[in-house]
């Protein structure tokens, strides 16, 4: 047999998805812990995900000096740099425009710590308002930065498609340089320089950064310049701590779900050493305020803690507090802000379950299951929160879903603002991208399975009726049955906390791309199980055979087959389960644990002998 081989192992799960075994060869796996003194449960999941073995080491253990790209690879990254490194020799004063969420904050923030420390006093940057400006820059920001000094703007994590209001700005004198990671078209806007490694001409293979990254491979060319002209010897100052603005960096790439693949393991890997006793104010105010002390952070705290807590002040009150909390170097001013944004996040957590249960109920009156993607909206609804909103509809609903929101924009128009999230399959970006083309949008696009877009009132109808036909032909020609790939099989005895640190340890950080393994518990049963919160079922689950039981949670599981068959005399039956294993602490104890993504009753997988050669 290959070294790697997958065979599905039903095709008709609990929760209907289909379920993938990955198995790996036994002289393989021996192999890779002979050579690479690795355990053998690292060695099967790195067959599995298709490690390369010339690139196991950079992939576990990535080093700085030997594993960082050459930002020079990126079309006209030598030139951008050499122009801003004159721009600063020459004392011209340069201003950022930045988007309104994590990466665009931390990517902000980037370019106000580089440009201080290389001797610009004071760093205008604008950040636009969510309700009123909407996504992307435009001109009155251009304008308002301008007359703040600048005479170049940075724009960072937006600008790729936004022709008309660059050329407005050339039009008003400014150069202007795009640090951004979306979607390219064939025709760029008339910048002075567009950096972008979706470029359709740029042959980088840097495209799984996000824009923070791309802010930050910037910051090493401009430093790289300006060392080349003895800039900082002249100067007599230090060149910029650039290893230690990794964490923002980390931060950023977290937040945009960008692949944790290539480059980006490196940045997040050092990323979160370097969290962890950051010298950054505003971050570490932050941290204090969510309850992160004195421990190493994880891909959780940076996603689920630390970025929604950002990004709440941009969706309920200020855009730019985000920015300002990870560039002031004011102790008193971050701890301030760190509070604000807590409070936002507080407020955001209500306002989103209020939608929420409104979009569902949508969902449910109109009767939209049928539909390729799910498309609702209210003008009541707060415009901050449409992306949140249809993330959850696509996680409950397993479709793309697109949630539109109504605001009033800069010129005094209502128009609607609409944001999407797909699944894999279907390029929502794409979508709107056409669906801007066809002029449905004022504007639209962003990545495959993240998007968003600007539509006057009068086109909503259209525009739907247009994402309907779209998607459908897209799907027609994909099979979007949900599928569970699984890594590896264990049982519940042998699932410990050194076990999962391990994996963690020595195969994560999990990310985009790169998730989280999948295990199959074969045979088990569960006891004392019950529902905890609105609608997610615990239990205790051992092997059918005995043995120690491990404490379980299946997240959302209330009202579905899988919550039903365990609700309903679990300790009875027999099950196959796929599972995530953690490491849960509290009062100072650790515990192992394991989150149910979904599960078989066993009678009925062996039933059905799995097809292909495991």
């Amino acid at each position: 047999m290959s070294e790697v081989s997958q065979a599905r192992y039903t095709d008709h799960s609990l929760l209907d998805a289909r379920w993938v075994l990955s198995d790996v060869s036994h002289d393989a796996v021996a192999r890779l812990v002979t050579r690479h003194n690795i355990p053998e449960i690292i060695a099967r999941l790195l067959l599995v995900r298709g490690i390369a073995e010339d690139t196991i080491e950079s992939f576990m253990s990535p080093v700085l000096g030997k594993d960082f790209p050459d930002p020079h690879a990126m079309t006209d990254m030598k030139e951008a740099a050499a122009f801003v490194a004159d721009a600063v020799q020459q004392g011209r004063k340069i201003g950022v425009f930045g988007d309104f969420d994590v990466d665009g904050a931390t990517s902000t923030s980037l370019l106000v710590h580089f440009l201080k420390h290389v001797g610009q006093t004071d760093v205008p940057f604008h950040i636009p308002d969510r309700m009123k400006e909407g996504y992307g820059p435009n001109v009155d920001a251009l304008r308002a930065l301008q007359a703040q000094g600048a005479e170049i703007v940075i724009i960072c994590d937006c600008g790729t498609t936004a022709h008309q209001v660059i050329a407005a700005g050339r039009a008003l004198g400014l150069d202007i340089l795009i640090l951004d990671h979306h979607e390219a078209e064939e025709h760029l806007p008339d910048a002075n320089f567009v950096i972008n490694p979706k470029r359709k001409d740029d042959d980088s293979e840097l495209d799984m950064l996000a824009a923070c990254g791309v802010v930050y491979l910037f910051c090493v060319a401009v430093n790289a310049a300006l060392r080349d002209g003895s800039y900082y010897d002249d100067k007599k100052i230090s060149p910029p701590p650039l290893k230690n603005w990794l964490d923002i960096v980390a931060l950023g790439t977290v937040c945009d779900m960008v692949p944790l693949q290539g480059c980006n393991r490196l940045f997040v890997k050092r990323g979160f050493e370097m969290m962890q006793h950051t010298d950054n104010v505003g971050l570490r105010a932050l941290m204090a305020v969510s309850g992160i002390h004195d421990r190493p952070v994880n891909v959780y705290d940076a996603g689920f803690v630390l970025g929604p807590r950002i990004n709440a002040g941009s969706r309920i009150y200020k855009g730019e507090l985000g920015a300002t909390l990870l560039s002031t170097e004011d102790a008193e001013e971050a701890r301030n802000i760190a509070w604000t944004l807590n409070d936002c996040n507080d407020k955001r957590k209500d306002i989103q379950a209020e939608m929420l249960d409104h979009a569902i109920s949508l969902v449910e009156r109109e009767d939209m299951s049928g539909q390729d993607i799910l498309i609702v909206g209210h003008e009541d609804w707060h415009p901050g929160l449409s992306g949140l909103v249809a993330g959850k509809l696509k996680e409950k609903y397993a479709k793309p879903a697109v949630a539109i929101t109504y605001a009033t924009n800069e010129k005094g128009q209502r128009e609607g603002r609409g944001s999407g999230r797909s699944v894999p399959g279907i390029n929502l970006g794409g979508a709107f991208m056409a669906a801007e083309k066809e002029g449905l949008l004022i504007k639209g696009g962003g990545h495959a399975m993240a998007a968003g877009f600007s539509v006057m009132p009068e086109k909503v109808d259209d525009l739907i009726a247009f994402l309907q036909q779209h998607i459908r032909n897209s799907a027609a020609d994909e099979d979007l049955t949900p599928e569970f790939v699984l890594d590896s099989v264990l049982s519940v005895s042998g699932v410990t906390v050194p076990l999962v640190q391990m994996i963690e340890q020595q195969f994560g950080p999990f990310g985009q791309d790169h998730p989280q393994p999948q295990f199959l518990f074969r045979n088990v049963k569960f006891s004392m199980v019950d529902v905890v919160g609105e609608n997610h079922i615990k239990a205790i689950m051992t092997d059918w055979e005995g043995g120690s039981g491990i404490k379980t949670i299946a997240f959302g599981a209330k009202g579905t087959a899988m919550g039903d068959e365990m609700l309903d005399q679990g300790y009875n039956k027999i099950f196959d389960v796929v599972g995530k294993v953690k490491v849960n602490s509290w009062n100072g104890r650790e515990n192992a644990e394991i989150q149910i993504i979904d599960a078989i009753l066993a009678r009925d997988s062996q039933k059905k002998q799995m097809q292909g050669a495991i």
